[in-house]
């Protein structure tokens, strides 16, 4: 059996892809009319002037309702797995209050463009990416305490790695 077909891992690699298509298809769209530079737009321009900005919310839209659901997986799958700790069950209580209000965050990029209400998108970029690493942090934290009875050093590794290169860029991008 594939490992995607096993019970819910369906959906991060659903939230994984459309996600990025919810990126690619807008870009494509917006270079097509010529409403962005082809070369380096902002993802925020592609999202600017319809009908790609049509497009956008909705796809973004999707991606949240995807997150949203991941995460309460995730959140369930810690339950589960570690039902007598408090102490990781807090946190992962905690993870899953983050990760909804990154995808909150995702929501009001979706539907606020940045030309109409440039403080709430960038309100909404803010809760998406700082909150949405934290909520790596802990995951990654959650992953930590979790090894070696439940979890494997390479699912620990692989989190952590996402998590420094994630922190990276949005440190990169503070900066320029």
């Amino acid at each position: 059996m594939w490992w995607f077909q096993q019970g819910l891992s369906l959906l991060p690699v659903a939230l994984v892809v459309w996600s990025a298509a919810s990126f690619v298809f807008p870009y494509i769209t917006a270079t097509v009319l010529h409403h962005v530079d082809p070369l380096v737009p902002y993802i925020s321009d592609t999202g600017t002037i319809p009908p790609e900005s049509c497009l956008f919310g909705i796809m973004l839209n999707v991606s949240t309702f995807l997150g949203v659901a991941t995460m309460y997986v995730r959140y369930k799958h810690v339950c589960a797995l570690i039902p007598g700790n408090s102490r990781i069950l807090r946190l992962s209580r905690i993870g899953l209050a983050l990760g909804w209000m990154s995808c909150f965050g995702l929501c009001i990029i979706a539907n606020f463009q940045k030309c109409v209400l440039y403080h709430v998108h960038v309100l909404g970029a803010c809760l998406t990416f700082g909150v949405g690493a934290v909520y790596m942090v802990l995951q990654t934290l959650l992953s930590f305490l979790m090894q070696p009875e439940f979890q494997g050093k390479g699912i620990f590794r692989a989190r952590l790695a996402v998590l420094l290169w994630s922190c990276c860029s949005i440190g990169s991008s503070i900066l320029s």
